[in-house]
């Protein structure tokens, strides 16, 4: 029986318009009254996260800038890390073979130096906005994560740069096809969902976790159930071959998948049902 769901957003439990649709929200609050724990576990800022938790009025604690933070449903705060001064150093002031844009996260929230109207799309339920600056000024001190925008092949070549000038000092990860991080060693979902587990007295066994994306990949592999999404990256279906497919994000998968634990658990689960 699971004690706690954690939800990765963009592509999993959001629509590829990025809002939450109405089954989904509805399961949610019937798996709250159900006592299960409610995590959202995203690469999204905490800012954003928490204007999107008060609209949904659900009481769930938030895993923030994948896994960076930990943030309690009041919002006090259980757990941060950032990256070394040095590595964030490196990140931001190395000059890459790369046209990708640079974007940097920290407790103040979202900086970049080029405007980039569409990015904001993602970010229309919750106001939450970049703010244009010098990347070059910007204090290497007490950045969360940092990441490159481009398309996905390009990010390929640059994650190889990365690897080879950054080391085992980052964990450098794709969130999505098209976005490359940049983040603290050993500091990812998984590790977070660990660490709450410990503080709400609970094992990840007792956990279930939705996710589409590689930054997703140590928290669906550690919980007691993990489900993929269809539209997952191949490369995470690739490296959890055991785990369960469910289906589309544009289809509220997710919700699906929560209603019929909640009243067939005893049935075998077809996502094309």
């Amino acid at each position: 029986m699971a004690r706690l769901a954690a939800f990765d957003m963009d592509g999993t439990l959001l629509l590829p318009t990025h809002q939450l649709g109405s089954e989904t929200l509805a399961s949610l609050h019937a798996l709250h009254q159900r006592n299960v724990t409610l995590t959202f576990a995203t690469g999204r800022h905490l800012h954003d996260m928490q204007a999107l938790r008060d609209q949904f009025t659900l009481p769930a604690w938030l895993i923030t800038g994948n896994g960076t933070r930990i943030h309690d449903p009041a919002g006090k705060q259980l757990y941060g890390c950032d990256l070394p001064p040095a590595v964030a150093e490196e990140a931001l002031h190395r000059h890459w073979q790369t046209p990708a844009s640079v974007h940097v996260f920290n407790d103040e929230g979202w900086f970049t130096d080029k405007p980039l109207p569409g990015m904001l799309e993602a970010h229309a339920m919750s106001g939450f906005h970049y703010q244009l600056r010098d990347l070059r000024r910007m204090p290497a001190h007490k950045v969360t994560k940092i990441c490159f925008i481009a398309p996905h092949a390009m990010l390929l070549a640059l994650k190889s740069e990365l690897v080879q000038a950054l080391g085992d000092r980052a964990n450098i990860c794709f969130s999505a096809w098209d976005c490359l991080e940049v983040l603290p060693v050993g500091c990812h979902k998984g590790a977070a969902l660990a660490r709450l587990c410990q503080h709400l007295s609970l094992t990840l066994a007792e956990c279930m976790a939705f996710g589409d994306a590689m930054n997703d990949r140590e928290m669906l592999e550690q919980v007691g159930k993990g489900f993929i999404m269809a539209n997952a990256m191949h490369q995470l279906k690739a490296s959890l071959p055991h785990l369960p497919v469910i289906g589309h994000c544009e289809t509220q998968a997710v919700s699906h998948y929560l209603n019929h634990w909640m009243t067939t658990p005893h049935l075998a689960y077809s996502p094309e049902c």
